[in-house]
């Protein structure tokens, strides 16, 4: 049982760690610029086929 506890409380730490408000922000950032690259993905402009 003291085992568990140990290691809970490693991965509380190192989630503390891992998720601090600065890496919060900066996967949402993430997340968002990749929703907008996904929802203009799909209408590509049509001046690129032109030569085609």
């Amino acid at each position: 049982m003291e085992d568990v506890r140990l290691s809970m409380t490693l991965l509380k730490k190192f989630f503390r760690c891992l998720f601090t408000p600065e890496n919060l922000c900066a996967l949402l950032l993430c997340l968002i610029l990749i929703g907008v690259i996904l929802m203009t993905a799909a209408s590509s402009p049509q001046w690129i086929y032109q030569g085609f």
